[in-house]
């Protein structure tokens, strides 16, 4: 299969120019999986929680999940893209799953990070792992990566492949997914975005790019650059993320001794 991202500075609040701009890009790129950045349509540093809920979307009526659908249903592609939830009055920092038959699921961040939490009520999907045709596709959410076990879970419960939305400011990340994919023998997509952010009175954030595609055996794939836009798409061979034998004694799942690990 053939999975990629596009890494790019979205503009913020401006939902139909990002979204455009996505569009645009995706038209010529064929791919059988394409991750978008974490809040790709409306940009990140909100300033305020009524900010953050006008920028908010349902998700099955939303204008950003129905052009991502038909864009699916086009190309054929799956494409999971970060977005803002509005469900029920709540607002939750959350990625869509669309495929080529349409709106297939969502997953609401587990772990906020810094003042997201004064934004967005923490999600309450748990990780989920959807089963496709191009293979089995979990999701998490940039600062989910710096708790093992969201990348244990998704592998767990059978993700061939995480796709992973973000808006790294930290350095780490894509560093410690050489070690989450290694540890868990998946493949993972971490969409990052580019630019910069610094709205009201709140501190300036860089993202740090370095959207990265790592393989089961720790390889990175491929790395982007720290400041350019890129859509990149590479060819992997999923069935090497079901092959949990690290050697001919050694199978990194059934030598899991849970009862130690409370």
């Amino acid at each position: 299969m053939k999975v990629g991202y596009y890494q790019f500075t979205p503009k913020f609040g401006d939902i139909k120019h990002n979204l455009k701009k996505v569009l645009d890009a995706a038209a010529s790129v064929e791919t059988d999986l394409l991750v978008l950045p974490e809040l790709f349509n409306t940009g990140y540093q909100f300033t305020s929680k009524e900010e953050a809920k006008s920028l908010s979307e349902k998700i099955q009526s939303g204008d950003t999940t129905n052009a991502l659908s038909k864009l699916s249903a086009k190309k054929k592609v799956y494409i999971v893209a970060g977005i803002a939830e509005n469900s029920e009055g709540k607002i939750y920092n959350s990625a869509v799953l669309t495929g080529p038959d349409g709106f297939i699921g969502v997953y609401r961040k587990t772990h906020l990070f810094y003042e997201e939490k004064l934004w967005f009520s923490s999600g309450d999907t748990g990780f989920k792992v959807w089963q496709t045709p191009i293979g089995n596709i979990g999701i998490m959410i940039c600062f989910d990566w710096f708790f093992p076990e969201s990348a244990r879970t998704l592998a767990l419960r059978g993700a061939d492949i995480i796709a992973h939305p973000s808006n790294l400011i930290l350095p780490h990340c894509p560093d410690a997914m050489v070690t989450r994919c290694i540890e868990n023998r998946v493949f993972a997509v971490t969409a990052n975005r580019i630019g910069s952010e610094q709205r009201g009175d709140k501190e300036k954030l860089t993202f740090i790019g370095k959207s990265q595609i790592t393989s089961p055996m720790g390889e990175i794939l491929y790395r982007a650059s720290g400041d350019k836009e890129e859509l990149t798409v590479i060819e992997i061979a999923v069935e090497k993320a079901r092959d949990k034998n690290l050697n001919a004694f050694n199978d990194l799942f059934n030598d899991r001794n849970k009862e130690f690990y409370e």
